[in-house]
């Protein structure tokens, strides 16, 4: 009951149905993304479009903006590289482990190995090559579909901040908490683009991948745990 008489909706059902927008979009991002693999034109002529958008025209070598620019995208980039994702899961697993939140330990494990796997799979079978339509402005290693930076910035740090959420009992804060791991997930799959190592279409399937990972970890959460 709100303080104007008014009954609100139980937590359950808010969170349910915050759940069903999420699994809708996830999917749709997905839906698009994948018809970009089966098409010449449509999602994927998409793709090119939004590629060449930020590259010079004169000069398809040069993305638009300042060189210092750049940089701040290959900063950002790192974000949902394997490397900084491991160091920090370790470093906020060490936070649990003094928490005494050993179930916790757990569930980071689960859903950053887990992740991984999952990107890896997805990309052995896909194998779809990389953008080259402009140059890479970042060294790349595997197949194009999904983004695994992407897939992994939107897993990891949600996961972060999930965890860290559970400390806290201001809804403001947990709130802000996951606001600010969505935007690194987001910022992460657009740097992805703008440096020319993923097509768009890649970066959606990551976004859609690494929430629906996230919605699957929430309903194992409490197996993880133990509990």
């Amino acid at each position: 009951m709100t303080h104007s008489g008014i009954p609100s909706a139980p937590p359950a059902r808010r969170f349910f149905s915050r759940r069903i927008v999420i699994s809708v979009a996830a999917l749709a991002l997905l839906a698009l993304a994948v018809s970009s693999l089966f098409a010449d034109g449509g999602a994927h002529t998409l793709d090119r479009q939004i590629m060449l958008a930020l590259r010079d025209p004169q000069a398809l070598n040069d993305p638009l903006g300042p060189a210092w620019f750049e940089d701040v995208m290959r900063d950002t980039t790192a974000l949902g590289g394997i490397g900084v994702v491991a160091g920090a899961g370790l470093l906020f697993a060490g936070y649990l482990w003094l928490r005494r939140r050993r179930g916790d330990i757990v569930v980071l494990a689960a859903s950053l190995i887990g992740a991984e796997l999952v990107s890896a799979a997805v990309k052995a079978v896909v194998s779809r090559p990389r953008p080259d339509l402009v140059s890479h402005e970042a060294a790349i290693y595997s197949a194009s579909f999904p983004s695994g930076h992407t897939l992994m910035a939107t897993v990891a740090w949600v996961t972060f901040a999930m965890l860290l959420a559970a400390d806290f009992d201001d809804r403001r804060l947990r709130d802000y908490l996951l606001f600010v791991a969505w935007i690194v997930a987001a910022a992460v799959g657009c740097s992805r683009i703008y440096l020319g190592v993923h097509w768009p279409s890649d970066v959606l399937a990551g976004w859609a991948v690494g929430a629906l990972w996230m919605l699957l970890l929430l309903r194992l959460i409490p197996r993880l745990r133990g509990r």
